[in-house]
């Protein structure tokens, strides 16, 4: 299936995808304390192998897990306080007046309401790592710290210097700062050395609890997809850092931009606003970015989807004064290159393509040179003939394939909302009857697919409609808040999951 890499599976598995923010946890915000093992916990009952969660940054604008303030951090939001409490960093009583388990995110208020805590929690260890039971963890905080010094220490500065400044963007801040001056730098470190501190120890509680999560989920036969966008937000430690290798005037502001070309969905296509790597440079210095950024993602993740595949052969360039993006064009990158040095520099590559969209040969050419899967959305396959690429028949065993993703509704809003009248037939035609909904019918042909990897949404799994979609990527807010409810995840569902994986051979058991 995959080129040998060890972390890789051998053969035919299947998992969810939750992104951690979507679990009842307290605080009003999904994150990585008991209700991420009782996910855990249900995935083994379910005899599933993977779980797939969305970048574990930290989220700027519009709260996106791909518009992140770095592309090394983990997200403050997800550090669980209860995992907190039990190490003595914090009074388990001062949890009890958050939000609840239930409901959609409330950023806003998880903003004002957590955050505070975790980092009076992060000053309590600070000023009590002496004591006998924080010993041991205060070693690993300053092994932490020397192993991940390269973008820790800029990614902290960059947080206390955004919320000095009232969370504008880096390029406004005084020159001085702005433009890194060493002595400015240095003084501001000494200035406002225990809220580096602070953000250093949240940033240790995001590893600690995140690799404790991993290791149950190991013993149980679980492995975690994670998810790495092509670009970087302007607004970013990353940007900020290295100026030199993304695509930016004298005054640091981006020459152009990345997007996608007008198409059939968009008559002004889209533009994203990221900045565009100076490729010239990065392959000059051997790609040393773009290796520690997977070498960081694979210390975090077991497989790793590639978001955007497409940009790693040829990016939409558009000039950053252009409102839309109309007038940009088609730059070649350099992806043969990059992934020869990442191979050389990492050993085999452990990532899944994402490959949707307007593909062209040059495209599907280095996915395979590679032996990348590509992925396949059932939710497109029933349009047209030309969209049956998305369909079981034509899917080849080197594929990743989903009832839907993300970014689409989820299937029972698609097929109560979205899907046209041709599409319902082409659906019946597929599957057959479907007076018991739709839903499963789906998750049991991606099931019985030749495809090794089958990966299904959570909503999906629970049959809900479009109240529980996670993303509209036309739509700049109110995106990314959905939770599912508590006490979802029952054995009932896990059995009928579990079955399913058995007979379409997903669960790892080998032998007849």
């Amino acid at each position: 299936m995959f080129k040998g890499h060890s972390s890789m599976p051998s053969e035919r598995a299947s998992g969810l995808l939750l992104h951690i923010t979507s679990l009842p946890s307290y605080g009003g915000i999904g994150d990585l304390g008991p209700a991420a093992y009782a996910f855990a916990d249900f995935l083994a009952a379910a005899k599933q192998r993977l779980w797939q969660v969305l970048p574990l940054s930290p989220t700027g604008y519009g709260n996106s897990p791909y518009a992140a303030l770095s592309a090394f951090a983990g997200n403050p939001l997800l550090v669980s306080l209860e995992k907190l409490s039990d190490w003595g960093w914090m009074d388990g009583a001062r949890i009890a007046g958050l939000e609840g388990r239930s409901g959609n995110v409330r950023f806003d208020v998880v903003g004002q309401q957590k955050v505070p805590l975790l980092r009076e929690a992060a000053r309590n260890f600070l000023h009590d790592h002496s004591k006998p039971h924080h010993q041991q963890q205060w070693s690993r905080f300053e092994d932490y710290c020397r192993t991940n010094g390269t973008w820790l220490d800029d990614f902290v500065r960059f947080t206390v210097l955004r919320r000095k400044f009232g969370f504008t963007s880096w390029n406004t801040w005084p020159g001085e700062l702005a433009y890194r001056n060493k002595e400015a730098l240095a003084r501001f470190d000494q200035e406002h050395s225990e809220e580096l501190a602070v953000e250093r120890i949240i940033q240790f509680a995001f590893d600690e609890q995140w690799a404790e999560l991993r290791r149950y989920c190991a013993e149980r036969g679980i492995r975690f997809i994670g998810d790495v966008a092509i670009f970087v937000s302007y607004d970013s430690a990353d940007v900020w850092t290295h100026p030199d290798i993304f695509e930016l005037k004298e005054d640091l502001s981006p020459l152009r931009v990345a997007g996608v070309p007008p198409d059939y969905f968009s008559k002004t296509g889209q533009r994203w606003g990221n900045p565009l790597y100076r490729w010239e440079v990065l392959a000059q210095r051997g790609f040393d970015w773009w290796v520690d950024r997977i070498r960081r993602a694979h210390a975090l993740y077991d497989l790793i989807r590639l978001d955007h595949f497409r940009g790693f052969e040829a990016y939409w360039a558009i000039p950053a004064e252009e409102e839309t993006a109309v007038n940009g064009e088609w730059v070649k990158a350099p992806g043969e290159a990059l992934f020869r040095r990442l191979q050389d520099a990492l050993g085999e590559l452990p990532f899944l393509a994402e490959d949707l969209g307007v593909i062209t040969p040059e495209v599907d050419h280095l996915r395979e040179e590679f032996g990348f899967p590509g992925m396949r959305v059932l939710q497109f396959g029933f349009s047209n003939r030309g969209a049956h690429n998305y369909l079981p028949h034509r899917f080849e065993k080197n594929t990743v394939v989903y009832t839907g993703t993300h970014d689409n509704d989820t299937t029972r809003g698609w097929w109560e909302n979205g899907a046209t009248e041709a599409e319902r037939s082409a659906v019946k035609a597929y599957l057959g009857p479907t007076a018991d909904g739709v839903v499963w019918p789906l998750i049991r042909a991606a099931a019985s697919s030749v495809a090794d990897i089958c990966l299904f949404p959570a909503q999906d799994i629970l049959e809900l409609g479009s109240e529980a979609r996670m993303n509209i990527p036309s739509q700049s807010e109110n995106n990314w808040g959905w939770r599912c409810p508590e006490n979802a995840w029952t054995p009932e569902l896990a059995q009928k999951l579990a079955e399913l994986t058995e007979v379409t051979d997903r669960d790892g058991a080998t032998g007849p």
